[in-house]
């Protein structure tokens, strides 16, 4: 058994490289989640430790010295944070030569071989769900029997060996919430919409819906909802009320938690955390029913994070989202009547994109009136449907040039129309920010959530600062020519 170590490697000052899922970028307002996919294998492999050393702030000089009491080091990676985690791997190869050094993530997987090429001091990366192939790897199996595993060999030479099966018995998985308690300090991972502290965990994987942009279903989870069963879920919550008494929220990350096939599933964990009177957010698709959303309200359920992605319905048709706007509308109204909070998140620059349909998202954002909302910009990830299109197009430079994030992890527009520039697209999110956050009844709604405790006035106004920092760091000479 290798001694092991399960690393989130320095980055960006505030990039969020744990959010492998969706985007991987600096966030609006500081904001970390949970290195969930670093932590499940992890809990398959006696004596392990996870380091997010974004979260903790450390060094590369703090995380090298880490690293040294360790035979194997596995790291998560995506394709903005990939340049630099390759240096990091350099220099941990180049301090101990004897060091096995592994990655996993999304972009490996869909790159396994121009990633080996590119980092010559990688010996190893997982694709596919890579859960028990860390395990086998920590093992001590001998590489070219690890199904799921593309490594280089001894004479140099890249292998990929044979694709590892998609679990089927999410039950199977230890809990990851040990190794939360165990290796990190829960109180480092912040998220705007969430109390804090919080914990976010998985209670499934794979989504059902085809949205060309999504990365993860694309690439490791897949397009079937596999799920951990009712009980099973209830058991980690119960577990976390237990030994992390300071957690205010649990977040169920889910790509869609309320996947119309799981709603009784939902309604039995709903169930299950009013009976242990947790207060709970999960991600959802502008559909659930007025009934599901009632159960969920009555039994802890706060907030909900919505994708709306667009107000254009012909947009929202191109990326296949399965929803129309007027469903997303009466959702929402259905939402407000019960009292729970909505965090919506759009994105600007997807296929059918124009400067008329930014205006009608801006305007259809404003009118729906979510809680908080989240602006991206459209990202053309490696492995994803969006990506072969804009490549079919030639919507990105013929060269691929075009970073998705700039040299601070600050989101850029990668995606360039012949009627609609990538500098327009990256300009449109302030403007949608201010025309949605700078209106009177949106000031005057947070200012009544700050009176109501000296908690949130001071975190509001923190968060209120990094927001403005944020504005004037998009509109810097860097970031507006790395944009162009």
């Amino acid at each position: 058994m290798f001694k092991t170590l399960f690393l989130q490697a320095p980055s960006f000052d505030g990039f969020d490289g744990g959010a492998g899922s969706r985007y991987q970028a600096k966030r609006e307002i500081r904001s970390f989640w949970f290195p969930t996919w670093l932590a499940q294998p992890a809990a398959l492999v006696p004596e392990s430790r996870v380091v997010d050393a974004p979260a903790d702030d450390l060094s590369v000089a703090q995380c090298l010295e880490i690293a040294r009491d360790f035979d194997l080091v596995i790291m998560h990676t995506s394709t903005p944070s990939f340049p630099t985690d390759v240096k990091f791997a350099q220099l941990l190869k180049d301090a101990n030569p004897r060091v096995r050094i592994g990655l996993v993530g999304a972009k490996v997987m869909v790159e396994p071989a121009a990633s080996l090429q590119a980092a010559p001091a990688v010996d190893f990366v997982c694709r596919e769900e890579f859960d028990y192939t860390c395990r086998d790897v920590a093992a001590g199996w001998p590489l070219d029997s690890i199904n799921g595993l593309s490594f280089r060999s001894a004479t140099g030479q890249i292998v990929h060996n044979a694709p590892r099966a998609t679990i089927e018995d999410m039950d199977a998985l230890p809990f990851v919430a040990p190794v939360y308690k165990r290796d990190l300090k829960i109180e480092n991972y912040f998220i705007g919409y969430l109390k804090h502290p919080y914990v976010s965990l998985y209670t499934g994987r794979g989504c059902r819906s085809k949205c060309t942009f999504c990365l993860w279903p694309q690439t490791v989870g897949g397009h079937r909802y596999r799920v951990r069963s009712a009980d099973n879920v209830i058991a980690e919550v119960k577990w976390i009320k237990e030994n992390l008494p300071q957690v205010r929220e649990i977040m169920f990350d889910d790509d869609t938690f309320t996947d119309s096939s799981n709603l009784p599933r939902v309604e039995a964990i709903a169930r299950g955390m009013g009976r242990l009177g947790m207060t709970w957010s999960c991600n959802a698709k502008a559909n659930v029913p007025y009934a599901t959303l009632k159960v969920m309200k009555d039994n802890g359920l706060r907030l909900l994070l919505v994708g709306y992605e667009s107000g254009d319905d012909a947009i929202l048709h191109n990326i296949k989202k399965g929803l129309r706007t007027d469903i997303a509308s009466r959702f929402t109204h259905d939402c407000r009547k019960l009292g729970i909070l909505i965090h919506g998140t759009f994105i600007l620059g997807l296929p059918g994109e124009t400067r008329e349909t930014i205006e009608k998202t801006i305007q259809f954002a404003v009118q729906i009136n979510p809680h908080t909302v989240q602006v991206s910009l459209a990202a053309p990830y490696p492995g994803t449907s969006l990506y072969r299109q804009a490549k079919e197009n030639g919507w990105l430079p013929a060269d691929e040039s075009q970073s998705l994030v700039d040299g601070h992890g600050v989101q850029l527009a990668a995606i360039s129309y012949p009627h609609l520039s990538s500098t327009e697209i990256f300009h449109s999110m302030e403007v949608f920010y201010r025309r949605f956050y700078f209106r009177p009844a949106k000031i005057w709604e947070i200012v009544k959530e700050m009176l109501v405790s000296p908690q949130m006035m001071r975190r509001r106004l923190r968060e209120g600062v990094e927001f403005m920092r944020f504005l004037r760091a998009r509109n810097s000479p860097s970031a507006a020519s790395a944009s162009n």
